[in-house]
């Protein structure tokens, strides 16, 4: 038997890493019966037959999966953003960042670009919410290695509405894959989605990155709903202040007495953050958290 991890799945193939080499394989029928297709980034136990021909036999126990992008294992969410064309809203990495804690994710807040503009304003943001923050440029090869050391070892995913540079980011990280950018356009400020299919790409040492069409464009779908109870758990920068609102049941929204709400007019939480919470939680409460779409 041969352990290894499924880098790619195309028409009924799936392509595992194992042993130095990558192999072709089928899987179990059993798989399609029971509805638990092995998925991209699954760690798995493969078999060879007389002819060479690979089988998937087991599946081991995913740490998280993702319906859309179907891909599982994910250790790290990497946010690009940027402050020029197009330019980043906030709210989008507020958005991903309950994705990510959701999912048991770390998020790291990439902020590309910066050989034209910095991003002051980005990364103020999000340093103060607690968040790994690195400044790159895809063009200079700026911050590569700092955002590498998020990387070591795990599995990565990227995400950032299209056009920040997250495919010119991957091509400098894996030279070799000749993973396809496409052109921003000046009248939308967007860029065109240019991934089809989820592929982990290898960087050695059981580092692996997946480049994936559904989470290039926001459009993801995690396995269960997120409730608008627990969304206060997944702002890491609300933690000191939780269990300190005079109503146990506190919304952190209008009521009064709430420890949140005052951290905020302090300056001890900042108001962007704050306001994305809000705006989550009306999402949450009406069922709508995934039907926000891609600038």
């Amino acid at each position: 038997m041969i352990e290894g991890i499924i880098v790619k799945a195309l028409s009924g193939f799936y392509y595992v890493a194992a042993e130095g080499r990558v192999i072709d394989c089928r899987a179990r029928g059993r798989f399609r019966l029971d509805g638990s297709s092995p998925l991209v980034g699954d760690r798995v136990r493969c078999s060879l037959d007389a002819n060479g021909k690979g089988r998937v036999d087991l599946v081991h126990e995913r740490k998280n999966w993702f319906i859309r992008p179907a891909v599982a294992n994910i250790d790290t969410l990497v946010f690009v953003a940027a402050n020029t064309n197009p330019v980043t809203d906030p709210f989008l990495v507020d958005r991903f960042s309950v994705i990510a804690a959701e999912a048991g994710c770390e998020l790291v807040v990439c902020v590309n670009k910066t050989d034209i503009d910095p991003g002051d304003r980005l990364c103020e943001i999000f340093v103060n919410a607690g968040f790994p923050v690195v400044r790159t440029s895809a063009e200079t090869g700026a911050g590569m290695d700092e955002l590498l050391s998020h990387l070591r070892g795990k599995i990565s995913a990227f995400s950032g509405n299209s056009g920040v540079g997250k495919s010119s980011i991957l091509n400098v990280l894996l030279p070799d894959a000749h993973i396809k950018t496409g052109e921003v356009s000046e009248k939308l400020g967007r860029g065109k989605h240019t991934t089809r299919h989820v592929e982990l790409y290898s960087l050695g040492g059981d580092t692996y990155i997946a480049d994936t069409p559904g989470f290039a464009s926001l459009d993801v779908m995690m396995t269960n709903a997120i409730l608008k109870e627990n969304l206060q758990y997944d702002f890491p920068d609300f933690d000191p202040y939780l269990g300190k609102c005079r109503f146990h049941d506190c919304a952190h929204l209008k009521e009064p007495g709430c420890a949140v709400t005052a951290a905020v007019a302090a300056g001890e939480i900042g108001e962007s953050r704050y306001a994305s919470y809000v705006r989550l939680y009306e999402m949450s409460a009406q069922h709508k958290f995934w039907e926000y779409k891609d600038l």
